[in-house]
């Protein structure tokens, strides 16, 4: 993971505290690598070995300290000077995302030791909805007017670029209404005395301030864009989201999923960061509700005790049948969320999506059923020799296994959609809700099935 630094070197200088030597291998590092390191030293050490750190390199090494617990133990720990200092190096919005994760009396501390501009942006920033584009944009751009010249253009950026995010992407505002965007490299391949209207690009994408930051974090990945200005109901152009939040955001969003889908609930913690009873807590409520609906798989096999008394040959497939019909429902749950989350699907498709899986369902349930009709009798009843495997019973769970991989199927594909039709994220219909669901639903139809055929 750190494969470019020596971090058992580093920890040996911080703990015989040779803060020298130390402090010139820190100032060679990148910030990521150094907030990694900080994340291993103990408390006490923490804040030693953070003081060393120049001022510039120090807010940035802040920002990107994954855990809160951490940037709030620095920011107790340093006095109102050094606070100040960091904060007045720090972007606006990390100031923001830093904020959302405090305590109230930690968030009084900061506002306390910024100045009124930069306070006043970061209110304004607070008061978006957490998941817009408002809460995750930047108030420090480079605008220009269109009436400018590239000479006057590099002139404003060489003066106001310093405290921007960006300075590679320039918005053209008219009375704040954003009307054109233009790059650095065109302004660097155009004469001097060119305006800047005469070279910006007019066909802009923008985002409104309150629209989902997942989509905005998609459309960074499906435009190939760099940065995205925010706009608000009148046009007026009030902030910019740079490609480092938007990938912030994919990766929240990707972990959330993936938390969801193995039935966890979401946390803001690294792994290693969250104790055991915050684990425990995120875990056992998906736990509880799997378990008790999972009852129902206890009820069907309890009404349908006399018929596996009649036949007990059929007891020894049910495994097979609910963990086939398990997995072809995450098949199709998995493929469906991720395309929900993509943007590739969406209500209007629920048809489309429903008439294709039942096609590959149908498909993949007659190979299945083929196949293992043939394994049961040649394995099951010849090399194994089990007399009770006859072709009647090989061709009651053939049967049953081909329609619950169709009814798994279009369970998984359904169950999503209806989720994302109700608010809900689609993550929570994922393996551990869908298997859960197919298990009753392969029973029933193997019972069924069993008892048509057999006579049961």
């Amino acid at each position: 993971m750190y494969e470019n630094y020596d971090f058992k070197a580093l920890l040996e200088l911080a703990e015989s505290r040779q803060f020298r030597q130390l402090k010139q291998e820190l100032k060679t590092m990148n910030e990521v690598d150094i907030a990694s390191f900080l994340e291993e030293l103990a408390p006490e050490l923490m804040l030693v070995v953070f003081r060393l750190l120049p001022k510039e390199l120090a807010a940035e090494v802040f920002a990107y300290l994954e855990d809160s617990d951490d940037q709030q133990r620095l920011i107790n720990a340093l006095s109102d000077r050094e606070l100040r200092e960091v904060l007045d190096a720090l972007y606006v919005d990390d100031t923001v995302d830093i904020i959302e994760d405090m305590p109230a009396n930690v968030v009084s501390r900061i506002l306390r030791n910024t100045d009124p501009a930069t306070r006043s942006q970061i209110n304004t920033l607070l008061r978006y909805p957490k998941d817009s584009a408002g809460a995750i944009m930047t108030t420090e751009f480079v605008s220009l007017r269109p009436e400018d010249t590239v000479a006057q253009a590099f002139h404003r950026i060489r003066r106001e670029g310093v405290d921007k995010e960006t300075v590679y992407t320039c918005y053209v505002i008219r009375r704040r209404e954003l009307v054109g965007v233009v790059t650095v490299r065109r302004m660097l391949l155009a004469q001097e005395d060119t305006p800047i209207q005469d070279i910006m690009e007019t066909r802009l994408l923008s985002v409104h301030t309150l629209e989902d930051r997942e989509v905005v974090a998609q459309m960074f990945a499906r435009y190939d864009l760099t940065a995205l200005p925010v706009v608000d109901g009148d046009g007026r152009l009030v902030g910019i989201v740079t490609v480092d939040d938007a990938m912030d955001v994919l990766e929240e969003e990707i972990t959330e999923d993936f938390e969801r889908m193995a039935a966890i609930v979401p946390v803001d913690k690294p792994y290693l960061k969250t104790g055991v009873w915050e684990t425990v807590r995120s875990r056992i409520p998906w736990l509880l509700l799997l378990m008790l609906s999972a009852t129902f798989t206890g009820i069907i096999l309890t009404g349908f005790e006399s018929a596996l008394a009649a036949c007990v040959v059929l007891t020894a497939f049910i495994p097979m049948l609910t963990g086939t019909g398990g997995n072809s429902g995450s098949q199709s749950s998995v493929a469906v969320i991720r395309a929900l989350s993509l943007g590739e699907v969406g209500l209007s498709d629920t048809l489309a999506v429903v008439w294709k899986e039942a096609r590959v369902a149908v498909l993949c349930g007659l190979c299945l059923g083929g196949a293992n009709f043939v394994k049961m009798l040649l394995v099951d009843r010849l090399l194994m020799g089990n007399p009770e495997v006859t072709v009647a019973v090989a061709l009651v769970v053939c049967v049953a296994l081909a329609l619950t991989v169709v009814c798994a199927k279009v369970v998984g594909c359904l169950l999503p959609i209806g989720a994302h039709r109700l608010g809900i994220d689609p993550a929570v219909m994922a393996s551990p809700f869908i298997t859960t669901v197919v298990d009753a639903i392969s029973l029933l139809i193997y019972f069924a099935t069993a008892t048509q055929v057999l006579g049961i």
